[in-house]
């Protein structure tokens, strides 16, 4: 598997990436939360501008710093000749702690929250708003995410393994979706949910600073910023001083205009 090229890497990813939105918009469409459309202009709109900006400076660039690792014996799991029945669940936790210490701090600093908060500057709650994210924002967290899949050492298939798996929670806990209390109470407990995700989008500061999470729900336990949430909550999203009249050109020049927290 180390020896799959930029290439392949890139059309395993995009197969992995479009099956996790299309498992995603199904759920929602099936579970609705609220008789929200989303704001399919401006999220697509960035999503095609990072696709763009990403594939000229980085294509394949995980495939290429996880085959460096494999050939230099570098990171732990190379140093520790870990089985890939092993490697590869601990990559996926290990690159979600990175991935949730990542968040808290775009939260925490104010540069990085001022590319940040064009995410939750989404007024709906839908799987779309899992696209929306300034590319300043996605450049700056390239050169840490290549950084720990080199010090963890993980293999690529790894890097595929977490990559599909980040892609699905991302859009699942974006959606606008509403699940069962029972389910929710039961699955909560490990993974991050809709309504974990959704309180974490609210204009409210206490409820906003917390649940940072994306695939495991334990992090935000053990760091203490875990916020238990149900469907049955009602929450006020997005940004105050926003507007979705914006559009993708107004989004990109949130950083520029000022700082937006919440009440």
């Amino acid at each position: 598997m180390n020896s799959m090229t930029e290439a392949e890497f890139q059309v395993v990813k995009s197969i992995g990436f479009v099956l996790a939105l299309g498992l995603a918009v199904a759920i929602q469409h099936w579970r609705p939360h609220d008789p929200h459309q989303g704001s399919w202009r401006t999220n697509g709109g960035l999503w095609g501008l990072n696709a763009v900006i990403l594939g000229l400076l980085c294509v394949g660039c995980a495939c290429t710093v996880s085959r460096w690792a494999d050939t230099n014996d570098a990171g732990a799991l190379h140093l520790t000749e870990a089985a890939l029945w092993i490697a590869i669940p601990v990559s996926i936790l290990g690159l979600d702690l990175v991935s949730y210490g990542w968040h808290r701090a775009n939260h925490r600093v104010s540069l990085l929250w001022r590319f940040h908060q064009v995410h939750h500057s989404d007024p709906a709650f839908t799987t779309t708003t899992a696209l929306r994210f300034h590319p300043g924002e996605l450049l700056l967290a390239l050169p840490l995410r290549l950084a720990a899949i080199v010090a963890l050492g993980v293999p690529i298939v790894g890097v595929i393994a977490f990559e599909v798996v980040f892609a699905f929670a991302n859009f699942f806990e974006h959606g606008n979706i509403g699940l069962p209390l029972g389910l929710e109470r039961a699955l909560g407990r490990t993974f991050i949910l809709p309504a974990l995700h959704r309180r974490h989008h609210s204009q409210e500061k206490p409820l906003l600073n917390s649940n940072y999470g994306t695939i495991f729900s334990f992090w935000d336990r053990f760091f203490g910023t875990y916020a238990d949430a149900t469907s049955n909550d009602r929450v006020h999203i997005g940004l105050p001083g926003t507007r979705e009249s914006l559009g993708p050109l107004g989004v990109l020049a949130m950083p520029a205009r000022g700082v937006f927290r919440g009440k």
